[in-house]
């Protein structure tokens, strides 16, 4: 009997640790975390602060606005942790973007640390502390917690178990390279818009590959810089020709070519007669040394 995964360990450092709780007791979260499947631990940086007042920030050196965390709070706040993570995320603006391939890799650990910061951030000294710094996007927040709930997702669901079918992330927008195809239920006709004949067809083959199709339209459309990255194959290739994509651009994506058209062989029908060699034809086989009897009248006894 297989044993069930290790549960994958999330610890969230933060000063509002009641804006998360809620979001790790809730739907595939909350199952995955009673199934023993995922680990959620939170804690107040407060509680780290060294002072009676819990105060964990300080005015920033050379002047300026705001506040910052300091670096002895964060020390502090990672020390206590009962195990040393994997990883210890620092999430800011100034990290490397998030994206799925990331959030692979981290599905892979066992024990992540998440960082969140609020004001203007933490002493430029916590940078030592942590493994890597993240940023969900070129944006900025009031706080970090929920930059740490995109990460806990994402990475979560990858997690064998978490989700109850491990093909419906494998096909999702950036896991295959592509964003995602268009999805259809009922009703059939709504306003006027129907569905895909094809995907009420049951022609399996022909789902897939219409559905390989679409992902290729809106990628080219919407995120064309996703292309070069995906994977293409020659039908890809040959639907993205079908797409309007010149063959300039095609092998500027690195496409393969596209699949050769083989030409079909002359079949004869059944009512078109064999065509017979004539006599001549096989005369002129015949070699030269030798010559073709000639055909003798019968005689009168009928012998022929």
């Amino acid at each position: 009997m297989t044993e069930p995964p290790a549960p994958l360990h999330f610890s969230l450092l933060t000063l509002f640790p009641e804006l998360l709780r809620p979001f790790t007791q809730e739907a595939l979260l909350g199952r995955a975390v009673a199934a023993g499947l995922l680990k959620f631990d939170l804690h107040d940086l407060r509680e780290h602060a060294g002072n009676r007042w819990r105060k964990v920030d300080d005015s920033p050196y050379g002047g300026g606005a705001g506040m910052v965390i300091r670096v002895d709070v964060v020390e502090r706040a990672l020390a206590a942790l009962p195990v040393r993570p994997d990883e210890i995320i620092l999430l800011t603006p100034a990290g490397t973007r998030f994206d799925q391939k990331m959030a692979e890799e981290l599905a892979e650990k066992s024990h992540l640390a998440l960082l969140c910061g609020r004001y203007e951030g933490f002493d430029a000294r916590v940078e030592g502390l942590v493994t890597r710094e993240v940023s969900v996007g070129d944006y900025v927040m009031m706080g970090g917690e929920a930059a740490a709930a995109c990460i806990v997702e994402a990475v979560a669901r990858l997690r064998r178990g978490v989700i109850g079918d491990e093909q419906s992330w494998r096909d999702d927008s950036y896991s295959s390279g592509l964003l995602d195809y268009p999805e259809y239920t009922r009703p059939a006709v709504w306003q006027g818009q129907g569905v895909p004949e094809v995907l009420q067809g049951g022609n399996h083959a022909a789902i897939v590959r219409w559905r390989r199709d679409r992902a290729l339209e809106r990628t080219l459309s919407r995120r064309p810089d996703l292309l070069p990255a995906a994977g293409l194959t020659p039908h890809d290739s040959a639907a993205l020709l079908e797409l309007g994509v010149d063959a300039g651009h095609l092998a500027a994506l690195g496409a393969p070519p596209p699949p050769q058209v083989k030409a079909k062989r002359r079949t004869r029908r059944p009512e078109e007669p064999m065509q017979t060699p004539s006599v001549a034809v096989l005369t002129d086989k015949v070699p030269a040394d030798r010559k073709v009897p000639a055909e003798r009248a019968p005689t009168d006894s009928g012998e022929q």
